[in-house]
């Protein structure tokens, strides 16, 4: 069997992908946006891609394809969705039509088809390019949140009490969006903001798996750490949350309304939401997995055999039955370790300290020395991760916190430039 899968070439789950293929002897054929002048630089055979050239990209995937017949697809990302869904439909394999692809990564659509189909959603408004926001300022609400279409990740996302905080929250976001890592990305979306509505209460997070339509929840998580603003950096997932088996069931039954309001039928989804008090408000929902090497804090049985969330991913993409893989039974948690100021990153201490914590599976500091960090709203990355898993959620969450606390960071101001 040999499956597609889309992704950008610094995707943390490249690797983890290619030890669960290797593992159930899956062939992968990579699809990654690198540079097509290169002659395969990392030895990995990937078909070099643009996720801005859907039509190009999409030639060069079936030429390949033409030579390796290709039984399933998988996305990693929210950029590869869309090439996803085409490549998928000239295949003629299962996977989400292109237009519900399209949705799923334009938070204006999404925002458009969940009102469609009366799901409870934040009031939101447009802000077209070049447009003033004291004009909408001065119309809407407050708390609001202010949101780039083209990012993701809680990047650029920022609240505003008052209509000044609205001004300047929208001239903060434009500049970000106007940095040249941003605008490499051609989205076609790189200068739309939307204004919504703040949704106070907690909030969580749904990892799926669709089959012809059909949801099937794979975890449920927490996040403890409120997301209250003004920006909203996420920390930590806990899974299975602290809530009733009821609330449980209503944010399942939201995220399949979601999904099919969206018109996404098929393969992994990633799904937020909040719970406030006119009951589950849907935040977004994208077409692929758990970001990044966050997928490590799940782990799934079947018939005493564990499987990562890969595994379970790679055999759906090849059309196998996965409904007999069911969450292990204990609660797991990861932090995505917050970086605390903008700087040169040099080291961090306390790595050992913190995983000889009782709980503690493994803490990893991805951040590279001498790289240039930054927090949110501008930042895009953590310094790391840490990983524990324990007989209950709120031993997770007190672990993750004490291993954390475990840790210090060397982080040096940057140069001043000269001119």
């Amino acid at each position: 069997m040999r499956v597609l899968l889309l992704s950008t070439t610094t995707g943390y789950q490249l690797r983890s992908f290619g030890d669960a293929a290797e593992r159930l002897g899956v062939e992968l054929l990579l699809a990654t946006d690198r540079c097509k002048q290169l002659d395969d630089p990392w030895r990995d055979g990937a078909v070099p891609v643009r996720f801005y050239d859907d039509e190009g990209s999409l030639d060069a995937i079936l030429a390949v394809a033409r030579e390796k017949p290709i039984d399933g697809v998988i996305a990693v990302g929210d950029r590869p969705t869309t090439l996803a869904a085409r490549a998928a439909e000239a295949l003629g394999l299962p996977w989400n039509p292109v237009a519900a692809a399209e949705i799923s990564r334009s938070k204006r659509a999404m925002r458009r088809a969940f009102t469609s189909a009366r799901l409870e959603v934040p009031w939101f408004v447009d802000l077209p390019t070049g447009a003033d926001p004291r004009v909408i300022g001065a119309a809407i609400p407050y708390p609001c949140v202010v949101k780039p279409l083209a990012l993701s990740g809680s990047r650029g996302v920022i609240r505003a009490d008052s209509s000044e905080q609205l001004v300047a929250a929208v001239k903060r976001i434009r500049a970000l969006l106007a940095r040249p890592d941003v605008r490499v990305q051609r989205t076609g979306l790189l200068d739309a903001l939307i204004v919504e509505g703040y949704l106070d209460g907690p909030e969580y997070a749904v990892e799926g798996l669709l089959t012809d339509g059909t949801l099937r929840v794979l975890a449920v998580f927490d996040k403890p750490d409120p997301l209250i603003g003004p920006f909203f950096e996420e920390t930590i997932y806990v899974t299975p949350p602290p809530i009733s088996p009821a609330l449980e069931a209503q944010i399942a039954a939201e995220v399949q309304r979601a999904t099919a309001a969206i018109g996404l039928v098929h393969g992994p989804v990633h799904a937020e939401c909040r719970v406030g008090p006119n009951g589950v408000a849907m935040l977004e929902v994208a077409a692929r997995p758990i970001g990044g090497i966050c997928s490590k804090v799940l782990r799934f049985e079947r018939d005493g055999e564990l499987a990562s969330l890969e595994e379970v991913l790679l055999r759906h993409a090849c059309g196998e039955d996965v409904l007999r893989y069911v969450r292990g039974a204990q609660a797991s948690g990861v932090m995505m370790i917050p970086i605390p100021k903008r700087g040169i990153y040099k080291s961090g201490a306390g790595q050992a300290a913190a995983e000889a914590l009782p709980h503690v599976e493994e803490v990893l500091i991805t951040a590279k020395q001498d790289q240039l960090i930054e927090p949110l709203p501008e930042g895009d990355s953590y310094l790391g991760f840490i990983f524990a898993r324990a007989a209950d959620s709120a031993t997770v969450v007190a672990t993750l916190r004490a291993a954390h606390n475990e840790l210090e960071f060397d982080i040096l101001p940057e140069l001043p430039v000269i001119r």
